[in-house]
Order: C-alpha cells, then sequence, then structure tokens
C-alpha cells in the first residue's frame, strides 16, 4: 500500500480530469483508517465497500465501478460477486488469482527476514508458518500481525471462481517488457472466464511492479492505458 498510494492518488487525478468522481478509501486496519492490522477481516473489509458504495449512492445517480490493486482486485471482485447488482464495471490492476499464492509469498518476508537477521531460534519454512496459522496463532510478518481468520480467507479465494456477470472487467496487466506472454496463472483465469461469457478486457502495459519497488515509482503507461480504456467504456 505504500509504495502504491502515489499510482492510485495519480490515477484519481486523471480520472477526474476525465470527469470521473473517485472515492479513495483505506480499509479497516489499513492506513489512516481505524483498527489494527490484526484486527482486519475480509468480511469486515467488504462491509467497507458496501459503505463506500452507499456513501456514493446517496450523493449521486451516477454508475458505480470498483478499481483494486493486488489483492483489492480480488477483494473487488468478491464483493461484486457476493453483492446486490449495481456494479457498472471493474478495473483490475494486476489482480492476484490465488488467494493461496498470495498468503505463501507474504509469509515468505518473514523467513527472507529471519535469513538476514541471522535468527536461527526461527528457522523455518512456510508450511511451519501456515500450521502456526492452523492452530490459530498470530503471525508478525514484516511488521504486521496477520490474524489467522484473515489469512483463511485469503487462502481460499481464487480470481477463477469470482466471475462477475453483467459488469465489463478492464484487467490491466503489468510486464516487464514487450513481447511478453501473459502469466499462466492469468491466462488460466481469463481462459475460465471466457468460458463463461464474462465481459472482461485485458490490456498488457509495459510497466514496473510499482508496488513492490524499492523506491517508490511510477508509471504513466497505466495511468494513461486506464483511463483511454475506461472512458471509452463509459461511452
Amino acid at each position: 500500500m505504500n509504495k502504491s498510494r502515489r499510482m492510485a492518488a495519480m490515477q484519481a487525478r486523471s480520472f477526474a480530469t476525465a470527469g470521473f468522481g473517485v472515492l479513495q478509501i483505506d480499509l479497516f486496519g489499513c492506513g489512516d483508517s481505524s483498527g489494527e492490522f490484526r484486527e482486519a477481516r475480509w468480511d469486515i473489509w467488504k462491509q467497507d465497500l458496501l459503505a463506500a458504495k452507499e456513501w456514493i449512492e446517496d450523493r449521486t445517480k451516477a454508475p458505480i465501478s470498483l478499481w483494486g490493486l493486488r489483492l483489492g482486485a480480488l477483494l473487488a471482485l468478491d464483493f461484486a460477486k457476493s453483492s446486490p447488482p449495481g456494479i457498472h464495471g471493474i478495473i483490475l490492476w494486476q489482480p492476484v488469482t490465488s488467494g493461496e499464492s498470495f498468503i505463501t509469498q507474504f509469509l515468505r518476508l518473514q523467513l527472507a527476514n529471519e535469513m538476514l537477521t541471522g535468527d536461527q531460534k526461527k528457522k523455518g519454512s512456510t508450511s511451519v508458518l501456515r500450521n502456526a496459522l492452523a492452530e490459530g496463532k498470530t503471525l508478525e510478518v514484516a511488521g504486521y500481525e496477520l490474524d489467522p481468520e484473515l489469512a483463511a480467507t485469503i487462502d481460499g479465494l481464487k480470481a477463477a471462481d469470482l466471475a462477475v456477470r453483467g459488469t465489463c472487467i478492464h484487467w490491466f496487466e503489468m510486464v516487464t517488457e514487450e513481447g511478453r506472454a501473459l502469466p499462466p496463472s492469468t491466462k488460466k483465469t481469463v481462459d475460465a472466464w471466457g468460458q463463461q461469457d464474462i465481459d472482461v478486457h485485458m490490456h498488457l502495459v509495459t510497466c514496473l511492479p510499482f508496488w513492490a519497488t524499492q523506491e517508490i515509482s511510477e508509471c504513466s503507461q497505466l495511468i494513461a492505458a486506464t483511463t483511454e480504456a475506461y472512458a471509452g467504456h463509459d461511452e
């Protein structure tokens, strides 16, 4: 989130210039929102989205779309699929396709930290950390306390199972160089959606993974492509 705030703000300004209103929110336990991350739950985050949707509906009759990055994209899909109709479109920036893989990558941050600090007492593996979560233990990973209930919910999510009908989906996949093929997990999900006649539009954008770069980075190509695609979609 810390690495992505600048890009989110730049995209919001670009949308505003194109005539779209944008409501950016910090989910419970994240950023400037109330609560601690250890108290966060997936259902609470979906309630946050519902509150945001109702806030907008109280102020305008304009169609509402969702926009999410990485795990936020998976949350947007889950919310749109499980909520009452009324989502006009969905923008996915480099969506997580497997919650299980995402949790595994997150736990590896803790293993990497243990290697760097030379803490032999904590030497383990992702399976050891997963066992601890299964036993109901809260884990501290990269300075954040991960609740086992939140981890278990994310673990069971797959984008392929969250196909949203009747909504136009713009999927933006970032690649480090032109000509690169879609990652196998992305292609598998898109193919599965295609078999269900989901209205999904794929966009490949050459861009560094700004959400994970060491320094804060920008991708003007993504901003331009997202604004152009969605302005055209609105028409």
